[in-house]
Parts: structure tokens; sequence; C-alpha cells
């Protein structure tokens, strides 16, 4: 019988400052302390339901149960998301959107993005040798930002590089901050935002003619379920959507880098065995390393689930970096271990990094695919084809700041070539 529907409850006022304080371990915190997957508290002066572990990621992945639109707080559309997007959508319109997404991740296109991958990683170790240091995340930013224009039909004049990667960290890095740095993230979604509709428009006079199977030239010429053509902004949007995500792996990056150089031993185990081995590797550093802390939906109708009962409009919170550190999904989810992939039965909704569920009919994110090629493509050339020393730096990361990344962003000295 249900309990009335009384969920376990955080005390106090409201919550927000706990949740910036604590960070990717917030919720995580919570249901230990309360000893529940579930539980109510205050976020931002509203009702908030917080879960985590393999069933609530399956319940909240429900299209029955939580929708998307309206979840996402106007800071994140601004900055992270933009307005419009996939993201943001439900029902047909989600599924039809989404089949747009899923079209660029055909073996065609995702044998192509490594051939590109493997070239901009090759051209940039070039021009580090003759540097005395280099700062892995901005410059993974860069490969990764010149990675994702080419693979997305995009072409950037040489001396716009730099900027465009900039505003597309930008958008990502200021999805959870205040000031200065969330009004720098508004600025950089507006100002590309601006350059890729025009380049929407100009596609569609035929004056910029990307080629078929891309993301500028798929997007501009998709129609929504009314036969319509996608407004130029929300174009743009869609089309960030694959750039920004691209860009934002240089995040996982440093932490493979790291990953290699906290644990020395794995790096002869990745040129014993580099291909089988890799896969494991960058599925544990996604599952290790901070990245998402959360999923936010809102309940669409009242249901009742565990005898608890959600009422419809209420925000839920989905654990993400909880749900890849739970110890009852997970043996020593705080060790670092590739092996624990080997033989793994891929589960939507126990291993979430970047969100469960089922990629065509849900909210996975689209470009998981397209993050672990990335990865492994680049876990290789670092592996196999890069010679580098780490000098003594801070490569302690945050559990707070979000994206968190080491602090000195990784340095490397010494860079060669292995020819």
């Amino acid at each position: 019988m249900p309990n009335n529907g009384q969920l376990p409850r955080d005390s106090g006022l409201d919550h927000t400052l706990g949740l910036l304080k604590e960070g990717y371990s917030y919720i995580l915190n919570k249901r230990y302390s309360m000893k529940s997957d579930i539980f109510e508290t205050r976020l931002l002066g509203q009702k908030a339901i917080c879960m985590g572990g393999a069933e609530a990621a399956e319940i909240f992945y429900d299209p029955e149960k939580f929708k998307r639109e309206g979840a996402a707080p106007n800071r994140a559309k601004e900055t992270l998301f933009g307005k419009n997007g996939v993201q943001g959508l439900d029902g047909q319109d989600h599924k039809h959107r989404k089949a747009m997404f899923m079209s660029l991740m055909s073996p065609d296109r995702i044998s192509e993005l490594t051939r590109i991958v493997t070239k901009q990683w090759e051209l940039a170790a070039h021009s580090w040798e003759g540097m005395d240091e280099v700062l892995l995340y901005e410059e993974a930013q860069k490969i990764m930002c010149r990675t994702a224009c080419h693979w997305a039909g995009v072409t950037v004049p040489e001396e716009e590089e730099k900027r465009l990667a900039a505003d597309l960290a930008a958008m990502y890095e200021s999805a959870a901050a205040a000031g200065p740095a969330h009004w720098k993230g508004r600025h950089s979604r507006n100002h590309a935002e601006k350059w890729i509709g025009e380049l929407v428009e100009k596609v569609r006079e035929g004056k910029v003619n990307p080629p078929e199977g891309t993301a500028l030239h798929t997007f501009s010429w998709h129609k929504d379920l009314e036969g319509n053509l996608l407004d130029t902004e929300t174009a743009a949007v869609e089309v960030l959507n694959i750039l920004r995500p691209i860009v934002a792996i240089s995040v996982f990056i440093n932490f493979l880098v790291l990953a290699v150089h906290h644990y020395p031993d794995e790096k002869e185990k990745l040129r014993s065995d580099n291909e089988n081995y890799a896969q494991m590797f960058v599925q544990e550093v996604r599952r290790f390393y901070p990245f998402f802390p959360f999923a936010a939906a809102l309940v669409k109708k009242d249901f009742i689930w565990r005898d608890y009962k959600f009422e419809e409009g209420t925000l839920t919170l989905l654990d993400l970096y909880g749900t890849n550190h739970d110890p009852q999904i997970w043996d020593s989810p705080d060790v670092f271990n590739p092996g624990r992939f080997a033989g793994w039965e891929s589960s939507p909704f126990s291993f979430i990094p970047q969100g469960g569920g089922d990629y065509f009919m849900g909210h996975r994110c689209a470009g998981e695919w397209v993050t672990v090629e990335v990865l492994k493509t680049s876990l290789d050339y670092l592996v196999n084809n890069l010679e580098y020393t780490v000098p003594a730096q801070d490569l302690s990361y945050s559990m707070v700041k979000m994206p968190s990344v080491p602090e000195s962003k990784v340095v490397l000295s010494q860079v060669k070539r292995r020819l």
C-alpha cells in the first residue's frame, strides 16, 4: 500500500547552497545519509526530488512519467543548451528531432570522424615539439574544435578558430556559473549562434555547400513534423549541439592523460592490447571521473513508485555521477579498474555518464558514440604515437566545480612524436 506519498525529506528551507558546496557528491551523500535512493529537498526555492541508481534511472527515462520541456533552467538554456534544442523536446517532436542527430552516427560518418581526429592530433603534436610546455586542456579544446567543425561541414577561417574554440568551451564551462563567468557563456553562445545562423541561411541560399551527411547540411534542410524547415535560430542551436559536446570531450582527454599518468602500468596494457583494452580504459575514465553531475526532468503526471507519490510538475534530478559510483552496481566503485568492463554487458541505466535510456527513442546523449570513438582514437595517439613528460604540477581536481578538470589543466613538456 502507498505510504501516503511521504518521501524521505531533507530538512531545511533550501539546499541550493549545499548542492553548490558538495557538487558532484551532493545527491550521493544524501542518499547515503538518508539510507534511501530517493529523497525530497528544496532547490532554488522549489520542491525537488533527487534519486539515483539503476532502477531510478529506468523510471527517470520513462517518457510516460517524465518530460524535459521546461525542466532546464533558463540559465542553462542561455549557455549550455540554447533554446528550442532537442534536449527540451518530448514525444514525437523529440523522436523526430533525435532521428536527425542519429542520422549522423552511421559507421561511415564515425569512421570519417576518427580519421579527422587522428589528423588533428598529428598536426598539433608537430607544433608541440617546438614548445617548452603544452597546456593540454586548451590545446585539446582547439583540436576538438577543428575536428568538430571539419566533421560537421563548418568551414572556419583560420583566424577565427581560437575564438570559436573559446566560445564553445565557455558554453559548457559556464553552465553552473554565476556572475562574469555566466555572462561570458551567454555572450559566447549569442556570438556563435549568430554566426552559425548566418551559415545556415547561406546554405539555404546556395552560397555555402557543405557535404551531404554533415551536420550543417542535414540540419539546414531538416523539416519538422509539419514539413517546415527549422527556423534559423533552432537550426543554429542544433549545429552547436554537435560542435559544443565534441569540444567538451577535452575534459575527458585531460582525464585520459591523468589516468595514464597515475596508473602507469595501464600504458603497457594499452600498448600490448590497445584495441580491446582501450575500450575498457575509456569506459572506466568516463565512469570514474566527474563529468555531468545530474540530469533534470519534470514529472509528467502523478504516479506512484516504490510507494512514493510523484506529483505532476515536480522537478526531479537523476544522480548521474552517483549512479556511476553506486556500490550496489559497481564493485569497489572508487577504485580505477578498466578490467571491470571486460565482458561487461551494456546497460542503458547503470552506466550513465552522458545520460541513460535508449539512443533513438529516449534522451540518452546522441553524441555518446562520438565521445567513445574520439576518446579511443585520442588515447591511441597519446599512448602509441607520442612521448612526453608530466612535470610537477597540481593535478588535483575539484568535486565542486562543474565541469571539473585538473587544477593545472595538465601541463606536458618534452613532447616528441614517436616516428
